[in-house]
């Protein structure tokens, strides 16, 4: 493992890595951001933030704002690539489909099987990197936009325990029924539907074994949303399944980072109150109540 990018920021570092990747088979890249609490010796949550279709770990770390809130909140913030990356990896033509869209799945299908394992990636192999080399925890949140919602939601619901809190912006929250993961899934897992089911949202959470509140931020202009992203389809399925959800429309937002930067401060402090409450409580300590202006 290797930094190769180290900058001042809100008090902490954001820095991106270099790693070989056993789970994808290539070189990848990964940002994290250590705000000024990540001292030697701390043990401090990690929020896991997955991108969307065409983006690297680029796209958060410098568009977003998440910094100054992840110092304020003392959480550590992790943004891995969207797509296995390199000469040999399979690719396709378009945005929606190859490298920039590994859709956090384990593809089972030829050329994609080789390299596309995000899935494995984000949830097992990328955190035993970070828990291995960071002053991080166990304590773990997930949040993403539009692909990479899809993919927070996914993870989230597929590995009760795992994860102390899950949002995401703009999801794809059905992908079994929009064009761009019918594409998807029927090239990396094949035509078999059944098998789909197992990495889309609204399947997941008809049946899922721990109850996780789930937030969701959508912007009411967003362009993709009568199309690709269809909320209302996630919500009718957690209202049936008695699933937690809190769904709130944006009026005016698009699908732009300009729209998750004017509520990643809402979801950051949403994930640090759920993985800083739990953790207090462990310690016996109870929950920090934060006022604006104190100086603390």
């Amino acid at each position: 493992m290797e930094r190769i990018e180290h900058r001042a920021c809100f008090g902490g570092w954001q820095d991106v890595y270099r790693h070989e990747s056993k789970v994808l088979g290539c070189t990848m890249t990964f940002a994290v951001y250590l705000p000024p609490q990540a001292v030697p010796g701390a043990k401090l949550p990690v929020l896991y933030w997955l991108s969307g279709l065409t983006c690297t770990e680029q796209n958060f770390i410098t568009k977003a704002g998440a910094q100054r809130y992840a110092a304020e909140h003392g959480v550590v913030i992790v943004a891995p690539d969207t797509s296995p990356r390199g000469d040999g990896v399979a690719d396709a033509e378009g945005y929606d489909l190859g490298k920039g869209a590994g859709f956090y799945v384990n593809a089972t299908q030829a050329p994609w099987a080789v390299h596309y394992r995000m899935y494995d990636y984000v949830v097992d192999e990328l955190p035993a990197l970070v828990e291995a080399n960071f002053p991080v925890g166990d304590a773990r949140a997930v949040s993403g936009h539009s692909m990479g919602g899809h993919g927070a939601l996914v993870v989230a619901l597929r590995n009760p325990g795992r994860y102390r809190s899950v949002s995401a912006f703009s999801p794809i929250v059905a992908p079994s029924k929009v064009p761009w993961g019918e594409k998807a899934f029927g090239a990396y897992l094949g035509e078999d539907r059944e098998a789909w089911k197992a990495y889309d949202a609204t399947e997941l959470v008809k049946a899922a074994p721990e109850k996780l509140p789930l937030l969701i931020d959508q912007g009411g202009d967003d362009e993709f949303l009568d199309d690709q992203l269809r909320p209302q389809l996630l919500q009718a399925a957690a209202v049936a399944a008695g699933h937690p959800l809190q769904l709130r429309m944006r009026p005016g937002h698009d699908h732009s980072y300009y729209f998750i930067a004017s509520f990643i401060g809402e979801h950051i402090a949403h994930h640090a109150a759920a993985l800083h409450g739990e953790a207090r409580e462990h310690a016996g300590l109870a929950p920090h109540h934060h006022h604006d202006g104190c100086g603390h």
